[in-house]
Parts: structure tokens; C-alpha cells; sequence
């Protein structure tokens, strides 16, 4: 039967369907990250980021009307904002509620006018959009939209063809960046929109959903949603292999091969270049994907994992995980509370800073450089806008400068500020920790708040930042073949180093940074590291580069062994 109409209450359905689709396998489009680091992860995010939304849409009950609607899903995405994937993602929404909150229904040309304006809002949004990416995917999408307008009056047909167009699209990024054609997967911020906006039709096709959204605490965006039983689980085998191709495919035959699994699955990737294509798809009969791929070539790399017997594991393994994350929300929580406590009763000033931290030793170093409020994140948890916004009204200055210290973080900052009129918002794009402290250092007070930012961002360039860490997965990337476990290099822009002897990986990664230009090397160790053996590092450095000034701190970082500044 066609649906022409969508009402508020409809809409609220899909997008929470959309939500608990987005919930349910967010750890599968983390695995589609290309680089293997344990950081916030891209499903990670956007999930938090739209459940966010989703506790502010179950507030309005089961009558809402479209204008409340539209301001819940956008201010609730906004606040919630975690990491680029997430901020562009509150931007979509942004954008698309714009198209839809004066109305009382939606119809096909009101949902295409939508569509058009959230990906206009994202684009602008970014500074650099770059293709290959969840924008890429929405854009693909807004397009078909606007090919469909005349043809159709039936949103069922309309919001499939678009989603079909998605997908499409989505399969093609590897096409689009390098990055991800060598790591053999597809842009997993455009993976999770796909999987947003799926979700969003199941639930308008009358597919049974659990609406509920229970929220830890009142006014909490932290939102739990119930594990899957094992009955849930449609397509028990998680069925992954590799095609060595008897000849190039066409894009029909792709496309065609992809439709075929979505007939006997869910959870497809379909990564294909001339020569191999990696496949992954949920099914209940493994025996089929496997014979048809046999159609078009050889067969490699098999792996097939029966995903009800491993539920139970699962399910004890998310249990730790999640204890694991409430007791650092709750450290994280206590820290920001006495910041509150302690920035609540400063002296109003001209100028003040907010800083992104990832451990006790680089927040003391923050503390002494002037910095007036700490936000705990960086690698392991990406703050949120709303994080940010709770710190600039706490800091009691008319000019605020936010070092975000994580590329991922950047764009939540400038949302933020975006959002503040009473105040002077400054982002310094600070990518990492020794980034934040060179912008510090050439604060000067009495210089005004333009000429300071200018130049503590001109200066970032002088430093350059290397970080030892470990592998969660394995991958090909930068032409270095990583397992998991191994110790990876990272500089500011590309993985220097792998092996599994940390102290060599990060000797080659230091001889890396440091040119006939360098003068200082600042080593920054984590709680995993002992003193003894930062001073032993720093002693022998000084050996081997006389002509550099070498110091040592404690850092206190988590999962980030080292980090190493070199200027």
C-alpha cells in the first residue's frame, strides 16, 4: 500500500528506528575505520551523537508535532556531537529539519527539500569537505531525491530508491580515497548513515522496533539501549572472503552480486578493484554467498563465524566494556565538577583557556601554562559539543581560546562556538597534546585576542608530533602491512613505524621527526610507562642527538605509550 504522507509521531518512529539500527552496529562500522588506533570510533560516535537526539525525541511522548520534533533531533545532535563523524552527522540533521519543521506532514517534495538543505548544511560545515565520505554518501542520496521528484507520489518507493542510491554511492568510496581501497573497505562514516537511514524505512515499511530510550539519569545524554537476544539475531553467520576476479567486474555485475546478498542477508560490503573484491555479509547460508561469488572468480581468505554462539560472550565482554566506561565517565564527571567548582570563582578576565587533556601529567602541565578549564578526552573519548559548551560558560573571560589537541575534535569545538553570542570564541586547531603546548607558549598577554590567536595558530607549524601506540586490528595502510597487537609510529600525518618491539618502533619514529632543523624533543610518557625507563629513553637521546635539548614528563596518558614532540 502507498504511503504519500509522514506525520510527526510517524517520523519520531523512524528516526529512533534509525537510532537503535545506528546502536546495534556501531561496532561493526568501527571495524570499517582505516586507521587501527584505539581512539573514539567512528560508530562510536555517531552513535552517541544521535542518541543524543533520540533521548531528546522520547521526550516528547507519542503526540509530538513536527516543529518539536525537528528542534529535538537538531539540538539534541548538535549537543551531542562527538568527533567529525558525529558533528558532520548533527549537521545533516540540522540541515534536513530545517526542510520539515513548519509542516504537519512530509511528502515526497517536502523530504527531497529536506535532503537538499542537510547536505548543503554539512558541506558548509566543513571547512575542506573532501569526497569519499559520509558527505559524499548524502549527497549521492540528495541527488536521486531530486531525479525521483514527478516520478513518484509514494514515499515507501521514493526513500528506497534514494537509500539504494546510498548504498551505491557508499560502495564506491574506495574508488574515491586510496586510504580506503588499500585497507579493502568502504568510508565507515558513510557506512553509518546508510545504516541510520535503513533503519529509518524498516520502521516505515511497520517492521516491529522497541521505540524505548532509557536514559541513565535525568537530563543525561548517556543512553543505554537493551543487548540484542539471541532470537534477534536474523542472519547467524558473519561470512567474510576475498574474490581474486577472472576478470574485472562491470559496475552492473557489482551491483548485481550486492543485490543478491542483500536477498539473503544483511551487514554487506562489497569493496571491488580490477583484480579482488572483499566481501562481507550476515546470512544464514554462508553456501550460497560463497557458490555465487564463485561465479566470478577464485576464492581466498575464508572466514566464517557462527554470531549466536559468540552472542553470550559478546554479551559478558560488552558487560565489562560498558562497566569499564561508566567508571571513567564517572572519573570524568567528578574532575569536571570541581573544575566547574574551581573556574565558578575566578575573577572575570579578558582572556581564558580551555584545553583538551588525555592524562594527569599533560593536565598539570595545562594547569601550569594557564590553562583555566581541563576537558577530559582526546584519544579515548571525544568530548562532546555540549562538553565544550558547559566549559565556556564556566570560564569566566570575554575572550575564550579552545585548544581541541585531536583533529577529531576540532569540529565539535567550532560548533560550539558557533553557537556563543555573549562570548569571544577562539578555536586553535590544535591537532595534538604538543600542539596545544607550543600555542600556549606563545600566548602574550598583552597582545589582543585576534593578534594571539593568529599567532599561536601560525605557530603550531613549528612543532611536529609523534605517538606510539598500539594496533586493534589488522590493516594495509601507508603501505605498511599492521597486525593486530603491533606497536605503530604515528606522526602528524601518516604511520612511520610498525613492529612489535616498542622501544625500536619508537626510536625509527623519533629518527623520523627529528631533522638538522630540530632544536628541542619533549617526550611525553603514559601510565603504562615506568620513570626509570622515560629518564633511560631521555639520557639516551641526548646522546644520540647532542645538538637537541632533550626533556622528560610525565604525561599519564592512556593507550598512547609515548608522546614525542619535536621542534
Amino acid at each position: 500500500m502507498a504511503i504519500t504522507t509522514v506525520d510527526a509521531p510517524m517520523l519520531a518512529k523512524m528516526f529512533l528506528a534509525g537510532a537503535k539500527n545506528l546502536e546495534a552496529k556501531k561496532e561493526w562500522i568501527n571495524e570499517l575505520n582505516v586507521f587501527p588506533v584505539p581512539d573514539g570510533d567512528t560508530g562510536t560516535n555517531m552513535t552517541m551523537t544521535i542518541m543524543s537526539a533520540a533521548a531528546e525525541v522520547s521526550k516528547l511522548g507519542d503526540s509530538p508535532d513536527m516543529a518539536s520534533l525537528a528542534k529535538a533531533i537538531s539540538s539534541g545532535s548538535l549537543r551531542g556531537a562527538r568527533g567529525n563523524s558525529g558533528v558532520i552527522l548533527s549537521q545533516l540533521f540540522r540541515g534536513f529539519t530545517k526542510g520539515i519543521g513548519k509542516y504537519e506532514v512530509i511528502d515526497v517534495v517536502i523530504l527531497c527539500d529536506a535532503l537538499q538543505k542537510a547536505v548543503e548544511t554539512a558541506y558548509k560545515a566543513v571547512m575542506k569537505p573532501k569526497e569519499g565520505t559520509i558527505l559524499t554518501v548524502a549527497k549521492g542520496g540528495a541527488d536521486k531525491a531530486l531525479e525521483l521528484i514527478g516520478e513518484t507520489d509514494d514515499l515507501t518507493v521514493f526513500i528506497d530508491e534514494v537509500i539504494k542510491e546510498a548504498d551505491r554511492v557508499l560502495s564506491l568510496t574506495p574508488e574515491m580515497l586510496p586510504v580506503l581501497k588499500q585497507a579493502g573497505v568502504v568510508d565507515s562514516g558513510g557506512q553509518g548513515l546508510v545504516t541510520v537511514l535503513k533503519g529509518a524505512y524498516d520502521a516505515l515499511m511497520g517492521k516491529e522496533v522497541d521505540y524505548a530510550i532509557e536514559t541513565e539519569s535525568a537530563g543525561s545524554a548517556v543512553v543505554k539501549i537493551s543487548q540484542e537476544t539471541e532470537q534477534d539475531i536474523k542472519f547467524g553467520y558473519c561470512t567474510e572472503f576475498i574474490i581474486v576476479l577472472h576478470k574485472p567486474l562491470e559496475e552492473k555485475e557489482e551491483m548485481d552480486f550486492k543485490s543478491y546478498l542483500e536477498s539473503i542477508g544483511d551487514s554487506i560490503v562489497v569493496v571491488a578493484d580490477d583484480e579482488i573484491t572483499k566481501v562481507h555479509v550476515h546470512t544464514n547460508d554462508p553456501g550460497l554467498a560463497i557458490q555465487r561469488a564463485l561465479e566470478y572468480g577464485s576464492l581466498s581468505k575464508i572466514k566464517i563465524d557462527n554470531m549466536r554462539e559468540e552472542h553470550q560472550e559478546k554479551l559478558i565482554k560488552d558487560a565489562q566494556k560498558a562497566a569499564e566506561e561508566q567508571k571513567l565517565a564517572d572519573e570524568k564527571k567528578r574532575s569536571e565538577k570541581n573544575a566547574l567548582a574551581e573556574a565558578s570563582k575566578a575573577p572575570k578576565k579578558d582572556m581564558g583557556f580551555i584545553s583538551v587533556s588525555i592524562g594527569e601529567g599533560i593536565n598539570e602541565i595545562f594547569k601550569g601554562l594557564g590553562v583555566d578549564y581541563i576537558i577530559s578526552g582526546g584519544q579515548t573519548m571525544n568530548p562532546s559539543t555540549e562538553d565544550m559548551l558547559n566549559a565556556i560558560e564556566e570560564v569566566n573571560a570575554d575572550n575564550i581560546f579552545i585548544l581541541p589537541n585531536n583533529k577529531n575534535i576540532i569540529l565539535a569545538a567550532n560548533q560550539a562556538a558557533s553557537l556563543i553570542e555573549e562570548k569571544n570564541i577562539f578555536v586553535i586547531p590544535t591537532k595534538t597534546v604538543p600542539q596545544g603546548i607550543t600555542a600556549l607558549i606563545n600566548f602574550m598577554p598583552d597582545s589582543s585576542a585576534e593578534e594571539n590567536a593568529a599567532r599561536m595558530t601560525e605557530e603550531l607549524s613549528s612543532v611536529k608530533t609523534g605517538q606510539v601506540t598500539y594496533a586493534v586490528r589488522d590493516t594495509l595502510i601507508d603501505d605498511k602491512s599492521i597486525k593486530q597487537g603491533d606497536y605503530m609510529g604515528m606522526g602528524d600525518s601518516s604511520i612511520l613505524s610498525v613492529g612489535q618491539d616498542m622501544d625500536a618502533v619508537l626510536r625509527d619514529l623519533i629518527a623520523q621527526l627529528v631533522d638538522e632543523d630540530s632544536a628541542i624533543i619533549s617526550i611525553y610518557y603514559g601510565e603504562e610507562i615506568e620513570e626509570a625507563a622515560a629518564d633511560q629513553l631521555g639520557a639516551e637521546l641526548e646522546e644520540t642527538y647532542p645538538d637537541c635539548e632533550v626533556e622528560v614528563h610525565f604525561g599519564g596518558q592512556p593507550i598512547y605509550y609515548y608522546v614525542i614532540s619535536v621542534e
